[in-house]
């Protein structure tokens, strides 16, 4: 009311200098001083009686502001006939010119407060753009930085670009100097203050990506990359296709590429069966065969927790169309396993039922053969019984050379899988190798983002562990692709690249996480546990490596199996196990599996001398367990 009693006053003064300057019309100051003060107090009176003052200008539409109008023209009409009876009114101009200044000028008020709080309010909500750095000076780099340069509301703020090309250093890019060589990077955002890097190389080479990554990683920055050259969508804005680095860009390599034809040849149409289906590779199994439209997915998981969360993830995405069946089943039951294949007939058969966990199979190593070894060969010989097409097995790099009992099993199964091959009638058994898969359950990786979210300490057993690693997808990939390439007996091995110490990788993820090692966060050397080893091995030195179509992908040479003295060993092993005689088991492992070492082991004459008791006659040579 303050504003518009002013606004009338002045749009009086400019009505009353209009009048002298443009009209030849006597004006008195005592009857201007009646004109205006009559003018003012009925157009503030209508203001009120309209209700302009109980409006909430912040949110004004059009509507108030006609309001407004009204509100003027109303006062002003009420004014005039006051003058007039008054007989105060010396011109009819003066009144009109007023108003219509006062109308303009009312208005204008109101546009101007609420551009005012507009101006206002988007200062208030501005984001601090954060300093970023862009590794890299080619053509990458000059699109993200005039996306940032060009785009109102990008939360970064260019401030240097580091490249390792002597030419470009020194020099700038859309006005933004060029530093190098990228071995400075940690100094530079020291210096330039940085927040956040760009990793703007796609074409970068797997060395120096791994390299670069790692010292940007050392920096404290938020890191965020670009896909591959390969992976890039050239129509889309770069900005936004850099994504966060995770733990998986720190590896070295880039992710193998498989032959997705060939595979969806071999599953399109058929009924695959995945034993395991709940866990990590199982259920990325799951989620890799429905892309290929399978004829019927059975799904097969003891544990009904992780079977239900696959079974509804799977729902929601393909809906109830999609032909899946899960089904809660142990593979050490023969019998339930029989009465499965029996309903489905399945065509392939993806065996990644097992356990894993190595310390909890060194507590319970009976556990580990009797899930790991025998389940095997329960379905492995259903699968050869109903005629399967082929058996895909999942191994791991801790089969070579075993040093703990889940390693010894899983060798035992690649034993199977050739031994089926050789006995088979015409289903063809593969097993597939691979070192440690990044962010499966019991992983190290989400026990290190757990413990580095708690505060720490991040636990690592050894300085000097290292580890062959892939992603999830990787593995489930290779282990289709190992499917559609198997030809029987086949033990396939996927090309890693070079191991990762686990010291390395626990302080690359503290770092993603913005944190100093050993500053922020303890890592807690807590000593090898019980079987196992500094580092593993892709192969035993009996085995050699075939190439395959894929550059990426190698076949172990087979390790020819006897045929009688595995089904004798299998017996005397499946005795123990029924017997409970730990001992004697685990020697018969090491019969079984002459590289495992186990330091469990008692004294084999012990073994020896029980081994030579007579045995029941319904042993697992004609009765499978």
């Amino acid at each position: 009311m303050g504003i518009d009693c002013l606004v009338l006053v002045i749009s009086c003064l400019i009505a009353y200098f209009l009048v002298i300057f443009t009209t030849k019309i006597p004006l008195t100051p005592k009857g201007v001083f009646w004109n205006a003060t009559i003018f003012i107090v009925c157009n503030v009176l209508s203001l009120v009686a309209w209700g302009t003052y109980q409006k909430v200008w912040r949110y004004a539409a059009v509507g108030d502001m006609v309001y407004c109008v009204f509100s003027v023209l109303s006062g002003t009409a009420a004014a005039g006939v006051i003058l007039i009876v008054a007989r105060q009114l010396e011109t009819v101009l003066y009144p009109l010119l007023a108003c219509g200044i006062s109308i303009l000028a009312i208005i204008g008020a109101r546009f101007l407060y609420l551009y005012l709080l507009d101006s206002s309010d988007a200062q208030s909500k501005e984001v601090r753009k954060q300093r970023a750095m862009i590794v890299g000076g080619g053509q990458a780099c000059q699109s993200i930085l005039r996306e940032m340069l060009s785009i109102s509301g990008c939360g970064y703020e260019p401030i240097c670009v580091v490249d390792d090309d002597r030419e470009k250093i020194g020099r700038s890019i859309h006005g933004i100097k060029i530093y190098g060589p990228t071995d400075e990077i940690p100094a530079i955002c020291k210096e330039q203050q940085i927040e956040a890097i760009f990793f703007a190389i796609p074409s970068c080479d797997e060395e120096d990506r791994k390299r670069i990554l790692h010292l940007c990683s050392t920096t404290g920055c938020k890191v965020k990359i670009l896909p591959y050259l390969h992976k890039l969508i050239f129509e889309k804005e770069l900005l936004s296709q850099a994504k966060d680095i995770r733990i998986e860009d720190l590896l070295g390599r880039e992710p193998t590429q498989f032959d997705n034809v060939q595979v969806a040849n071999l599953i399109c149409g058929s009924v695959c069966m995945v034993t395991g289906g709940g866990g990590s590779i199982g259920s990325e199994l799951c989620r890799q065969i429905v892309q290929y439209q399978p004829k019927q997915l059975i799904l097969i998981d003891i544990y009904e927790n992780n079977a239900y969360a696959i079974q509804q993830e799977l729902l929601r995405k393909y809906g109830q169309e999609l032909p899946l069946q899960v089904r809660i089943a142990s593979v050490r039951d023969f019998d339930k396993m029989e009465q499965l294949f029996e309903e489905y007939h399945p065509d392939l058969v993806f065996h990644a039922a097992a356990h894993k966990h190595v310390p909890l199979m060194e507590e319970d190593p009976d556990e580990a053969v009797k899930n790991n070894v025998f389940g095997t060969f329960n379905v492995a010989k259903l699968a050869n019984r109903f005629h399967v097409k082929k058996f895909v097995m999942v191994s791991t790099d801790k089969a070579v050379n075993p040093t703990n009992v889940m390693g010894a099993t899983k060798r035992c199964c690649e034993m199977i899988a050739q031994y089926m091959a050789e006995i088979s009638t015409g289903t063809e058994f593969v097993a597939v190798r691979f070192g440690n898969v990044l962010g499966s359950n019991g992983s190290v990786i989400p026990l290190f983002r757990k413990q580095i979210e708690e505060g720490g300490p991040v636990t690592v057993t050894h300085p000097d562990i290292i580890r062959y690693f892939m992603t999830i997808p990787e593995a489930v990939s290779l282990i289709l692709q190992a499917g559609a390439m198997a030809k029987g007996g086949e033990i396939f091995v996927l090309d890693m690249g070079e191991p990762v110490k686990i010291t390395t990788l626990a302080e690359n993820l503290i770092r993603l996480y913005g944190k100093e090692p050993y500053k922020d966060i303890e890592i807690k050397f807590t000593g090898l546990r019980p079987g196992e080893k500094l580092f593993e091995e892709l192969l035993m030195d009996e085995e050699g490596l075939k190439s395959t179509l894929n550059h990426k992908i190698f076949i172990g040479k087979q390790i020819p199996v006897n045929r009688e003295e595995f089904d004798e060993m299998i017996e005397k092993l499946h005795q123990t196990i029924e017997a409970r005689q730990i001992n004697q088991m685990l020697c018969c492992l090491q019969e079984l599996v002459p590289t495992f070492s186990c330091s469990r082991l008692l004294n084999v004459s012990l073994y020896k001398h029980e081994s030579e008791k007579s045995v029941s006659s319904s042993g697992f040579a004609r009765k499978e367990v």
